[in-house]
């Protein structure tokens, strides 16, 4: 019998309780890693009672650190203004005090809560900023620059990509397949390692191990079956699949890295890629240089160090207009 069926839910409230407050300690206490907000961020998503329960706690808190602005103004507040041997057996205690009123108080408004849909997850990156994410089934995304992730709160098998690049290491379910879904297409995993690109007008995924499935969502259409070195580009009118070398497409991920690796490709090309991680622009508005060639590595957000790398291979002209530089002969 389960702890619902049993009429018991609290002590399974106040442990979780007790997890949020935890997190909340560890949040306000500051040093707060990347990795730590990965795990965090993984803890949130396993539920919408973990969601529910460190909203409710922050709250509390919050609320807390309100009401001492103005003197004990409650019976948890004055029982805590007794010597401390640190601010975070404080907390501690305070929080202690909230996780028994949430689990208390709270009683079937807890638990209620988790009858409702679950709310999606949103993750997003800044301009030059990057993510990762990491699933509780072990499943991990990176996020590239300028980007937005829904994880669906009901199946963590699904997300929405709204803009952006996004790498997916996906832990493989026959069962229940993980599914991407951006631009009007879905693509489906079936054990797979692949990226995804989403521009205005077009999509693009490519593998680099295992396969995947993509297909228009609304049409009937065969699904294209991708396979280690097939990079797609989709539109709302066309798909295309091309064949190029595994080593080819990494280099399409060197970003995970914090590079940009160009391979004979046009200096127009390689300034629209340095414009999607830096907020000062390349404008290359002479035909004729924008159809030059350049090869090289290049840090994602060293706009300066990529200028200089072209004037001194290519003999361009370089000018600096604070927010933008133009390329010119």
């Amino acid at each position: 019998m389960s702890a619902t069926q049993s009429g018991s839910p609290l002590p399974d409230a106040r442990i979780i309780g007790e997890q949020a407050a935890a997190w909340l300690e560890r949040r306000e206490r500051g040093g707060f890693t990347e990795e730590d907000n990965t795990a965090f961020e993984a803890w949130l998503a396993e539920s919408a009672a973990h969601q529910t329960a460190y909203w409710r706690v922050r709250a509390a808190w919050e609320r807390a650190n309100r009401l001492s602005a103005f003197g004990p103004q409650s019976d948890v507040l004055r029982k805590t203004r007794a010597p401390e041997k640190s601010s975070a057996q404080l907390f501690r205690r305070v929080a202690a005090a909230m996780v028994a009123v949430v689990a208390l108080g709270a009683g079937a408004a807890f638990y209620f809560s988790q009858s409702a849909p679950p709310a999606d997850l949103t993750y997003a990156t800044t301009v030059g900023g990057k993510k990762a994410i990491m699933l509780t089934d072990g499943s991990r995304i990176e996020l590239n620059t300028d980007t937005i992730l829904r994880l669906d709160g009901a199946n963590r098998r699904k997300v929405w990509l709204d803009k952006g690049e996004a790498y997916f290491d996906i832990h493989h379910n026959a069962s229940h397949p993980f599914v991407v879904i951006a631009n009007g297409h879905r693509v489906t995993d079936l054990g797979t390692k692949f990226f995804i690109r989403e521009d205005a007008d077009r999509l693009e995924v490519a593998l680099i191990e295992g396969r995947a499935s993509l297909e228009s969502v609304g049409k009937k259409s065969k699904p294209q079956i991708l396979t280690p070195g097939h990079f797609a580009v989709a539109t709302a009118s066309l798909t295309s699949v091309t064949a190029k070398p595994v080593a080819t497409l990494a280099n399409d991920l060197s970003w995970r890295n914090g590079t940009l690796i160009f391979r004979g490709m046009t200096l127009a090309d390689a300034a629209s890629e340095f414009n999607r991680y830096n907020r000062k622009k390349l404008l290359v508005n002479d035909p004729k240089v924008a159809r030059l060639k350049i090869d090289g590595t290049f840090p994602a957000n060293n706009v300066e160090a990529f200028l200089d790398a072209v004037q001194s291979a290519l003999k361009v002209r370089v000018e600096d207009r604070g927010s933008e530089a133009v390329i010119s002969h």
